[in-house]
């Protein structure tokens, strides 16, 4: 699996639902969503463009749900149901790519809201990229805790407003963990491709091509550079260091 972070147009996205039951397989269980969070992000930088919406799931949430995101049934009671904004959000996302911290979760819930409009709304993946920053995470820190919380934490990040979980909140505070933790990265190979097989196949350059023009990093250049790797070293040992 191949995890592609160059596209010019990404969407940061959070939910909250009624229930706290792990795994993609909670919707079936009948639990619904009560708020989506979105942040825009163009050539990696935040525009000031969201998408908020708390939502009246139509049901009760589970207390356990209540104690960790600090939405009430009296909260959410007067907000319109997912149906009545569902074109709003579609059009905020579509043609972007999606990044969520355990995408399945929540794209499984989207899809499920999706499936339940008249007429039937969209599969995610049929208007937008998804890219899991979990899976990016588990990558660059295997064996390690990827939480939010940890992952704030690993590059000093300010999450101390997050004394509830909120997805406009976490969807903020996951643009910055994402940025800082791709720090320029376009692409990452999540398991070994074989030589040849790429999409295109190896495209080789004529040996008479000319030479390249070679630029030297300015002295603040490196001094950035230097201040990358110090971030990373809090992390752990940092490779480009020896």
């Amino acid at each position: 699996m191949n995890i592609i972070s160059s596209a010019e147009r990404q969407i940061i996205l959070d939910t909250e639902t009624t229930g706290m039951n792990q795994g993609a397989g909670a919707v079936y269980l009948g639990h619904r969503i009560i708020e989506i969070g979105c942040v825009e992000v163009i050539n990696r930088r935040l525009t000031g463009r969201y998408f908020h919406q708390y939502i009246n799931p139509g049901q009760a949430i589970d207390e356990e749900a209540i104690q960790v995101h600090g939405i009430t049934n009296e909260r959410v009671a007067n907000e319109p149901r997912f149906h009545e904004i569902a074109g709003e959000f579609i059009e905020f996302i579509r043609g972007a790519e999606l990044v969520a911290h355990n995408a399945s979760f929540d794209m499984s819930f989207i899809n499920h809201e999706f499936s339940m409009l008249s007429p039937k709304g969209p599969v995610v993946t049929d208007i937008c990229e998804v890219l899991d920053s979990l899976a990016i995470a588990k990558f660059l820190h295997p064996g390690q805790k990827n939480n939010l919380d940890a992952l704030c934490k690993r590059y000093g990040i300010d999450n101390s407003r997050r004394e509830y979980h909120g997805a406009l909140l976490d969807a903020e505070i996951l643009a910055d963990v994402y940025l800082i933790m791709t720090g320029g990265q376009t692409k990452f190979n999540l398991v070994e491709e074989q030589a040849g097989q790429q999409e295109g196949g190896i495209v080789r350059l004529p040996q008479n091509r000319p030479a390249l023009k070679v630029i030297a990093a300015s002295a603040d250049e490196l001094s950035n550079h230097e201040q990358r790797l110090d971030l990373v070293a809090k992390s752990g040992k940092c490779l480009w260091r020896g």
